[in-house]
This record gives structure tokens, C-alpha cells and sequence, in this order.
């Protein structure tokens, strides 16, 4: 009876204050975000070997070669046992590469959606009756605009950017 008294009230005030519980936006009927969490670490581990300008170094000269930030990161975790970049250098590998001053113009996860939805456009132009991916091209869209909206309330974007399928891989490019 008690769990049901508090499940009430806790529903009545977000009802009545507002207040909206944030959920991950789910297009499948998979279980959603949970997952494993990183370890809770303050210090730099004795084992590391690398220093923070080191680090810094082999992360834009990673960038240099083309390799993305994902795989930048696991590269320096595999290769070079940082663990956590922003426990070593304060920095994540973006703000490096921002601080380098070699820094794409588009975030990686909005490319990498980008990137999608064009091979989803021309996949569907050889296949026009391919409703899956029609309905997989839809999503990725709405993903898009979705984060190039939060983009822009952030000002990671300027609010010149919008999401257009006819210019989208000028927008990757330039």
C-alpha cells in the first residue's frame, strides 16, 4: 500500500508542477538506454604512462591521419592505456581538437546520421519499393533535425545550419 501511496505522489507532482521525465526516444521495441557504466575514478591510475601534452599530441596526429574521435579514443585506450582522456588531460577529444584548431564544423554523431540517410537515399533511389528502409529513412531524418534543433539551443551549430536531403553532403564536406 505504501509503494502505491508513493508511486500517487510522485505521479500527482509531475502532473501538477509539470515537470516532464526525459526518455530516450525509442523506434524499436528494444529495452532503450540502459547499460554498463564507466568506473568511478578521480585519479589518474599509476599505471599510465603518457603524459597529458603527449596525449594531446597523438590525438590530433590521429586526427590527421582521418581516424574519428570514437576511434581515436579507443585507439589511445587499447594502444596506449589512457583510460579516460578527460581524467588525463582535462580535455575531451573534441575540446583538443578544438583547442588544435582542427575541428570538424559538424558535430561526429550528426555526420555519422548524415552519412546514413544519404546511403538510405540512395539506396532507395535503385529501390523505390524498399518500404523498411523508406520508414528507416524517415527516422534517421527526424533524428537529424531532432539533434540539429538541440545543436542549435546548445550553439554547437550556428542556426544558419539546417538539414536539407538535396545539400546534405555539402554540409559534410565543407
Amino acid at each position: 500500500m505504501r509503494e502505491y501511496l508513493n508511486i500517487l505522489l510522485v505521479f500527482l507532482v509531475v502532473r501538477l508542477l509539470g515537470v516532464r521525465l526525459i526518455m530516450a526516444k525509442m523506434h524499436t521495441r528494444r529495452k532503450g538506454k540502459s547499460g554498463s557504466k564507466r568506473p568511478l575514478r578521480t585519479e589518474i591510475p599509476e599505471w599510465n604512462q603518457l603524459s597529458a601534452d603527449e596525449t594531446k599530441e597523438i590525438v590530433v596526429d590521429l586526427w590527421g591521419q582521418g581516424v574519428s574521435m570514437s576511434v581515436i579514443g579507443m585507439v589511445l585506450r587499447d594502444q596506449y592505456g589512457v583510460g579516460d582522456i578527460r581524467l588525463l588531460t582535462g580535455l575531451t577529444v573534441s575540446e583538443i581538437l578544438k583547442e588544435a584548431e582542427v575541428a570538424p564544423k559538424v558535430p561526429e554523431d550528426l555526420a555519422n546520421l548524415i552519412l546514413k540517410a544519404i546511403n538510405l537515399r540512395k539506396h532507395l533511389s535503385a529501390n523505390k519499393n524498399d518500404f523498411h528502409n523508406k520508414r528507416s529513412l524517415q527516422l534517421t531524418e527526424s533524428k537529424i533535425r531532432r539533434l540539429i534543433k538541440y545543436y542549435h539551443k546548445t550553439g554547437v551549430l550556428s542556426e544558419s545550419i539546417v538539414y536539407d536531403p538535396a545539400t546534405a553532403e555539402v554540409m559534410l564536406t565543407a
